[in-house]
């Protein structure tokens, strides 16, 4: 019996699945060190994941609600975050008695290192596979980047 489009797409997805998980068993080795060098909470860690997701930067108060803490617990641990340079305070543009918060270049570069490197793609590894696979690959990644593009613009 021949595979249709919809049965050879869901065997492609699932194999990706597979595949994915393998990257991310294989990299944790190379993601170790950078977590364990880190000088950040586990709950900072969480607040400044949330702070690079958004351009618009957050609220103390909407920080403080999305985690279940006190405004004063959220204060606390902004003002640790600012002093390490990895978030910055700024008045709101629409509304001066606000205060938004941001994450800086060094809270997306140190967020970059420990989440979104990907040894699986390092010069090392790219470097190896043949011409025509990489060509693949890129097509794969750039539908993907766009598709989640999409998606994110809808949610927002």
């Amino acid at each position: 019996m021949k595979e249709t489009g919809d049965d050879e797409r869901m065997r492609l997805a699932e194999q990706i699945r597979v595949l994915s998980i393998a990257f991310e068993t294989g990299a944790l080795p190379t993601l170790l060190t950078p977590l364990l060098t880190v000088e950040l909470t586990i709950q900072q860690l969480k607040v400044l994941t949330m702070l690079v997701t958004t351009d618009e930067g957050m609220t103390g108060s909407g920080l403080a609600e999305a985690f279940g803490v006190s405004m004063a617990s959220m204060s606390g641990l902004l003002d640790r975050l600012v002093a390490q340079g990895m978030a910055e305070r700024s008045s709101d543009p629409h509304d001066a008695r606000v205060r938004r918060i941001h994450a800086t270049e060094h809270g997306r570069s140190a967020m970059r290192r420990l989440v979104a490197a990907r040894p699986e793609f390092a010069d090392d590894v790219l470097m190896r596979i043949p011409l025509d696979d990489l060509r693949g690959l890129a097509r794969g990644m750039a539908a993907v980047g766009a598709e989640l593009e999409r998606l994110h613009s809808r949610n927002q």
